[in-house]
């Protein structure tokens, strides 16, 4: 039976070559990603900037409504079609998107070295990336093995083959598939598949290729249940992450203590989060995480 571990954890992403987060407060961060500067909103930045000025590329302007809306006011120095970033092995485009994002999430580079570790020197594993978006983890995996990449969105699926052209990675052993994730699941529990890692990363809000409407509150007990029956006690990993949703990671945590009841090895919860730039850099949460993790 695996072992629900208590104590919150903080999963730390520290900036690379390809991004920094150089300041946050005041409700805002401020981060480089390459030779570009941005400022974006963060509620969770309840502290007062450090740095007097943040001269910046461009800026994301929330709406007025709790539930995201918003713009980007931008420098003409942006390019248009993105540039070329890199973490590691895995090249890919930024790009500000109308999500305020930029077409990755840094915080998660915490979470693919995490896989890697869980995966050692494997090159056999097979995995699944489901809400993959523009697959820098499914990139990130596909050094030890078959993965298959899931995610409603033909446009983000699209730039995730970019991406992997962009990595030299095309050869790679990646299903790329436009479906929806819950629907995908229970199909694969029906054909008996089995995976020796699992990433997840739902929204709070979404819809499927056909339309399907994914509420989080209500689809992911089922989704986790279907997950937990594609994993055995030789699989590896399963990891959650759940942004922008009032929930702790406790609950998270207990949901994959239920699910993954008779499995070996340990359940673990806590937030993820980025360190920014300089001696006394403060710690950004971003978002929450459970993880289960069978060492075999």
């Amino acid at each position: 039976m695996a072992q629900l571990v208590q104590q919150p954890l903080v999963m730390e992403a520290t900036g690379w070559d390809a991004y920094r987060l150089l300041d946050s407060g005041a409700g805002r961060k401020y981060e480089s990603f390459g030779p570009h500067a941005f400022i974006r909103p963060e509620p969770q930045a309840l502290w007062q900037p450090r740095l007097a000025e943040w001269p910046a590329a461009g800026e994301f302007v929330p709406g007025s409504d709790e539930d995201g809306g918003g713009r980007w006011s931008l420098d003409s120095a942006v390019p248009e079609t993105g540039w070329e970033l890199a973490w590691d092995d895995v090249r890919f485009t930024a790009l500000p998107t109308p999500f305020r994002h930029l077409q990755f999430f840094p915080d998660m580079s915490a979470v693919w070295d995490w896989m890697r570790e869980q995966l050692s020197e494997r090159a056999d594993a097979e995995t699944m990336n489901m809400f993959g978006y523009t697959g820098l983890g499914s990139l990130a995996l596909s050094q030890h093995g078959p993965v298959t990449h899931v995610d409603a969105s033909k446009k983000s699926v699209a730039q995730a083959r970019e991406n992997a052209a962009l990595s030299n990675m095309e050869d790679r052993p990646i299903r790329w598939l436009i479906d929806d994730a819950a629907k995908f699941a229970a199909r694969e529990v029906r054909r008996e598949k089995r995976y020796d890692g699992i990433i997840l990363d739902p929204p709070k809000f979404g819809r499927g290729p056909k339309n399907e409407t994914w509420r989080i509150e209500e689809g992911l007990p089922d989704l986790i249940g279907d997950c937990a029956k594609l994993l055995d006690d030789k699989s590896a990993f399963l990891f959650l992450t759940v942004y922008a949703v009032r929930m702790s990671s406790l609950s998270i945590a207990g949901l994959l203590d239920e699910a993954l009841s008779d499995l070996p090895g340990k359940i673990e919860h806590g937030d993820l989060a980025v360190r920014e730039e300089g001696q006394g850099g403060r710690l950004l949460p971003t978002a929450i995480f459970a993880r289960w993790s069978n060492p075999g």
